[in-house]
């Protein structure tokens, strides 16, 4: 019965860890943008939809050096991937 509880337990911790983590990320970026580090997403996003038509795959906000960055996957026209740092 000790071993159920423990491995209900771990599970229960394995399962909440990614929604901690992401829920860190995102305090860490709205801290970002309000603090004028970075421009909002919806703002990144139109500006790249008129100078690289495509559909987005993925987008991360990245911090290299004290430099805030947005890596963005890209699939255009004729199946082309492109991955971009804005």
């Amino acid at each position: 019965m000790k071993f159920l509880r423990f491995t209900v337990c771990c599970l229960a911790v394995a399962l909440a860890w990614p929604l901690a983590h992401a829920d860190g990320d995102h305090d860490r970026a709205r801290d970002a943008v309000r603090a004028g580090q970075v421009l909002p997403l919806k703002s990144v996003l139109e500006r790249l939809e008129r100078e690289h038509p495509g559909q987005v795959l993925e987008v991360e906000l990245e911090q290299e050096d004290g430099r805030w960055f947005y890596e963005v996957k890209l699939l255009q026209a004729g199946g082309r991937l492109v991955k971009l740092e804005l």
